[in-house]
């Protein structure tokens, strides 16, 4: 069966994600850790594949994800121009 989403890039918050994350001097795991607060379960690796743009993200992730980092929703979708340019997808 097909994947519904087959790109190279799997979802577009990541690198703002690990941008609050580190501004916040948090680590993947104390995210993690913060996101069972909220009962979302994505562990460190999780984390990790979520910031390097390799895993997709629910929306009820995405919402737990800017509530742990202190932001908004709208903030982890500001895409930088040089990622779109540099993530082309699979033809």
């Amino acid at each position: 069966m097909a994947r519904v989403v087959d790109y190279y890039v799997q979802n577009v918050i990541g690198s703002q994600v690990k941008k609050h994350r580190i501004e916040q001097r948090m680590s993947q795991k104390d995210l993690a850790e913060r996101l069972e607060t909220y009962a979302i379960y994505i562990c460190r690796g999780s984390i990790s594949r979520i910031e390097n743009h390799a895993r997709t993200v629910t929306d009820f992730e995405l919402r737990a994800i800017a509530r742990a980092l202190k932001v908004s929703i709208y903030d982890l979708f500001e895409v930088e121009e040089s990622f779109t340019e540099n993530k082309k997808i699979k033809s």
